[in-house]
């Protein structure tokens, strides 16, 4: 199947964040005397947005009666520190390029915060337009519900979902193309394996980010 319209996860798909993420969680941890986390601890927490991964790092997780002020000085130290280590992955600036030549759709949609998400965004891939984060105040809900898609492809004009085609590295990417009745690609240089892809339903994997050219 041919695609003209990309809708990109962020992170574990275009950026490795995790250093960063993983840096503030721990500064906030730190900040109230918790126990902090491996790089890897962080790397199975991510993946539904910095509250859920906030709740899976605090001892107790929201009943721990200092989470609000910790997940408050996460926030506060990621919107300053966010551009520290995050790097877009080996391929992915290329291949943005290449699907701007070809004249493809593009837009982001993430469960990150949506001031982060636009910056991070803005900066790498000025050629991507549409940056969609975590927003339910303005009545879109975060992935898995397909609030995010049905806004990105509403800012791009695109009306025909049978040309538009969902990038991710994580089951809750997979449910969220399935609940905006888009195709799925599943990443394998993210933050989860093929086996766990798989096991959470992937119908089909890219090894590299030039691997996502035989789809224009």
């Amino acid at each position: 199947m041919k695609y003209s319209t990309f809708i990109f996860d962020l992170d574990g798909t275009l950026l490795d964040t995790l250093h960063d993420l993983a840096a503030s969680c721990n500064y906030a941890l730190s900040q109230h005397g918790m126990p902090t986390h491996s790089t890897e601890d962080v790397r199975r927490f991510v993946g539904n947005g910095v509250r859920l991964l906030m709740e899976r790092a605090v001892p107790g997780g929201s009943t721990n009666p200092l989470f609000e002020e910790a997940f408050a000085d996460f926030r506060h130290h990621y919107m300053k520190h966010a551009l520290n280590t995050t790097r877009p992955y080996k391929g992915i600036p290329e291949l943005i390029h290449r699907l701007k030549e070809r004249g493809c759709h593009m837009a982001v949609v993430s469960n990150k915060m949506m001031a982060a998400t636009q910056e991070l965004v803005h900066h790498f891939f000025p050629e991507i337009a549409v940056a969609i984060g975590e927003h339910e105040s303005a009545g879109i809900r975060k992935k898995p519900d397909p609030d995010t898609v049905h806004e990105a492809l509403r800012q791009l004009g695109v009306s025909d979902r049978s040309s538009a085609v969902y990038v991710g590295d994580s089951d809750v990417d997979i449910a969220t193309a399935r609940n905006a009745g888009l195709a799925c690609i599943s990443v394998l240089w993210g933050f989860r394996d093929r086996d766990f892809l798989l096991a959470h339903g992937a119908t089909s994997l890219a090894a590299s980010p030039d691997e996502l050219l035989q789809y224009i």
